[in-house]
């Protein structure tokens, strides 16, 4: 039988958890966009409304027949959409508006899934769980827009207080060996998983070592006093004119204090952590510093290699639910690694491109990932805004290489 009870429970959970992340907001908060990657807090809860809507309620009379170009997002298939670096343009729909929004779509997903005919709810529960980790994922971007949000009022605004106090000191790092051979990569499981994490498959790997630990602030400063940001033989080409062009000398909200480092974001201003993990640096700037250190990243397959070795369903660590805004000293032991999950999404050396055998999807849901395989790069992990259960170890994130309000840290290979 249907379990269509724990399907309503599931949806209702996500969107709610929606909300909360924006209940710390003012309404002026929702609606600015400070940079063309940033959306508006107002638009997520638009947006992944009208994935529901569109998806799986395309059948019934829209809210506003006007929203599907103001909230689609990339959709090509499904007609014009507004332009992404102009979403912070629109005043209307109203903040107020677009809850209603939310509440009504919520109210024909809880009516759909109760009336599906028994014969079509496989189909319309696997659609509606896509929406659901869909909208998951926008969780995560919520946290990120609402820093960027935040770290450029010169008000210095909070968002929340620091949860951290209590944890320990971080452990000494070390190298975990991995020897050659072949090995398996992929999804496998008949379980959710997007397209891109499909077919398992086979793939050979040369013998590597994986840091037990992610790059901290205080490892990363020493490669900017030692002039890091000044040397272009550490630099990819494309890095090197980028972090020149837009005058970069530090991870984004960095900046000088009278004499000291200090950073911007979730909690207002406050001094460099040396301790913390480092977060909000680009593929360029995550490549030069392994290059600085003598090392390099890790491709995909050898991040995947290594998360075979830890008890994933077990894990604990820095995840949306445990409500700690602020990254910790590495310390979460998830043996024989420390934060490999959660805290900041960690940049590979692997470019984003299909597995062996990958079939991009038919219709508009084709456009979910498959069309984005060009010039991204490949990174692993979640980070302290991923929702626990959103995570498997084969999850593929991606970003250009020159993204920094991403939640992207760094963890260094070697070969052996």
């Amino acid at each position: 039988m249907p379990d269509k009870k724990a399907l309503s429970e599931h949806f209702l959970k996500t969107r709610e958890q929606t909300q909360k992340l924006c209940s710390p907001l003012e309404v002026e908060d929702y609606v600015v966009q400070p940079h063309p990657d940033v959306s508006p807090p107002k638009w997520h809860l638009g947006h992944t409304t009208w994935f529901f809507e569109s998806f799986l309620l395309n059948k019934e009379i829209p809210f506003n027949p006007h929203f599907n170009t103001i909230f689609n997002s990339y959709y090509k298939s499904l007609g014009t959409h507004w332009a992404q670096n102009e979403r912070g343009v629109l005043s209307r729909p109203t903040v107020k508006e677009v809850y209603s929004y939310r509440q009504e779509i919520n109210e024909k997903m809880l009516a759909h899934i109760d009336q599906v005919p028994e014969e079509e709810f496989d189909a319309f529960e696997k659609l509606t769980r896509l929406g659901i980790e869909h909208e998951k994922q926008h969780q995560e971007l919520l946290v990120m827009d609402i820093k960027y949000i935040y770290a450029q009022n010169p008000l210095e605004p909070i968002y929340s207080q620091d949860g951290n106090s209590t944890l320990s000191k971080p452990s000494i790092s070390k190298q975990i060996k991995f020897s050659e051979g072949t090995y398996s990569f992929g999804h496998e499981s008949e379980n959710f998983s997007y397209d891109n994490e499909r077919p398992f498959h086979k793939d050979y790997l040369h013998s590597f070592s994986l840091s037990s630990h992610p790059v901290t602030n205080g490892e990363f400063l020493e490669f900017i006093e030692d002039g890091g940001y000044k040397n272009p033989n550490l630099w990819h080409s494309d890095g090197w004119d980028f972090i020149n062009r837009e005058k970069i000398k530090a991870p984004l909200y960095w900046f000088k204090s009278d004499n000291n480092w200090v950073v911007g974001g979730l909690q207002g201003v406050q001094k460099i952590d040396k301790e913390e993990i480092l977060s909000h640096v680009s593929y360029f700037e995550a490549s030069a510093y392994a290059r600085w250190k003598g090392k390099r990243l890790p491709t995909e397959k050898e991040w995947e290699r290594a998360a075979s070795l830890v008890d994933f369903q077990n894990i604990e660590g820095q995840f949306l639910e445990s409500g700690r805004p602020r990254l910790s000293p590495p310390v979460y032991d998830q043996g024989p690694f420390y934060d490999l999950f959660g805290s900041v999404w960690e940049w590979t050396e692997s470019s984003y491109s299909p597995y062996p055998g990958y079939q991009r999807l038919e219709g508009p849901l084709g456009e979910y990932n498959g069309k984005f395989m060009s010039g991204q790069m490949v990174l692993r992990g979640g980070c302290f805004a991923t929702p626990r259960d959103h995570l498997r170890k084969t999850y593929r994130n991606f970003y250009r290489p020159d993204k920094r309000w991403c939640f992207s840290g760094i963890r260094l290979a070697e070969d052996n």
